[in-house]
């Protein structure tokens, strides 16, 4: 992790920083299983007995071991396998022993429970290795984990998400808290994965010499922290109004008056010193009611909508800007998408590009490309869908590749 951002791994990231280890990779999954189970009792100190549903491969092996370690807690285990215990192999397998070793007991998923329903649920079924689509067996473990009505910690991502790029593309386990390791992966902050995570807590289980490893890239996809995010933009003692940044804001139409009006105040909160909004002449008393920090400036319109006519007034106005916000409330007039199109041919400033403004480019975000200056689009699913002419669902599940998608066009 540098100082300005947080790396979030994809499974094959992960699974080469494991290999970078130099200890035995039983001692990751002794470390991660124990972790695990202290988050359970620290998160959920109530529950009594945790019942901890476990697959056959490594995160089923977390989960042997955090059962060992809840019993060690003086919590009761109701240990669950979902799969055949004759493929057990390597660390999952001896762990699965040692869980016997102690007395205790793993039934089979088709066995009856014993008196008492667990009151708490660990989901060690999937873990990072899960990816395309569900086996029926996994689908029908997931769903009886979300029918009950209890907290429920998933081992590093819920069951069902694919960990590298946040899809989900059938049942997924609704967890409370994911206890994951060493760094955050991609799912935990990409939806619609992120909304199965729940509150997400990162433990440290030995593995930063490996990441630092020469043989081990870096993470491709990362946010900036937080702190640094928070202490983003600090005004100057000797700064005015005039040195801290101008924004101008194109928008506004019958009807929706208040969203460049809002985007402009926003735009001042964040520390711009100077904001304008161009907006239709017949509306601007409208807007400089609503906003009085805001100066605006009236531009050609026909029925409340910017025509072509306003493009020379909106480049003039430009001329003393830093960025340009294109889009709130913009309308979507035909003469007001061809005013967006020729703007973004003519403006040489950073642009966003929100709103009715990326409804001028449906099906032409390839004319981007022409642009030199920094170009920011912020669609959700359904713009971004009209962008590049796909399904809006499936940009919804497919975020990631869609974003890229995009860029690349």
């Amino acid at each position: 992790m540098s100082g300005w951002r947080e790396e979030l791994l994809t499974a094959d990231e992960m699974r080469a920083v494991e290999a970078a280890y130099r200890g035995p990779m039983g001692e990751l999954m002794e470390r991660a299983g124990r972790a695990c189970a202290e988050a359970c009792v620290a998160a959920f100190p109530r529950v009594g007995l945790w019942g901890v549903h476990c697959g056959g491969g490594a995160n089923g092996g977390d989960g042997f071991v955090a059962a060992r370690h809840l019993a060690r807690l003086g919590r009761q285990v109701d240990v669950v396998l979902h799969g055949d215990v004759a493929r057990l192999s390597g660390d999952t397998a001896d762990n699965y022993e040692r869980l016997l070793q102690l007395g205790l007991s793993a039934r089979s998923s088709g066995a009856a429970a014993p008196a008492g329903q667990a009151d708490g649920l660990v989901d060690a079924l999937l873990g990072t290795g899960f990816r395309g689509e569900l086996r029926a067996s996994a689908a029908e473990a997931i769903a009886s984990l979300n029918e009950r009505a209890v907290p429920t910690v998933s081992v590093d991502v819920p069951s069902g998400v694919d960990a590298s790029s946040g899809e989900v593309p059938g049942a997924a386990v609704r967890a409370d808290l994911t206890v994951t390791f060493h760094r955050r992966k991609v799912a935990h902050l990409v939806a619609p994965g992120a909304s199965y995570a729940g509150r997400v807590d990162v433990v440290d289980i030995g593995l930063d010499e490996a990441q630092r490893s020469a043989t081990v890239r870096g993470a491709a996809i990362s946010r900036v922290r937080e702190p640094i995010v928070a202490g983003f933009p600090v005004r100057g003692r000797s700064d005015n109004k005039y040195s801290a940044g101008s924004v101008l804001v194109v928008g506004g139409s019958t009807g929706l008056t208040g969203a460049p009006g809002l985007a402009a105040i926003a735009a001042l909160r964040a520390g711009a010193g100077v904001v304008v909004a161009c907006v239709p002449a017949s509306l601007n008393s409208i807007v400089e009611a609503q906003t009085l920090e805001v100066m605006t400036r009236p531009c050609d319109d026909r029925n409340g909508s910017l025509t072509s006519k306003a493009l020379d007034e909106i480049v003039d106005a430009a001329g003393r800007a830093d960025a340009v916000a294109i889009g709130p409330g913009l309308g979507r007039a035909d003469t007001t998408s061809r005013l967006v199109r020729e703007l973004l041919d003519r403006l040489e400033l950073p642009v966003v590009l929100d709103a009715d403004g990326l409804w001028a480019l449906n099906g032409q975000i390839e004319s981007l490309a022409a642009r030199q200056a920094p170009t920011v689009l912020t669609p959700h699913a359904g713009e971004l869908a009209r962008l590049l002419q796909r399904d809006s669902a499936e940009i919804g599940a497919q975020r990631l590749g869609a974003t890229r998608d995009a860029a690349e066009r």
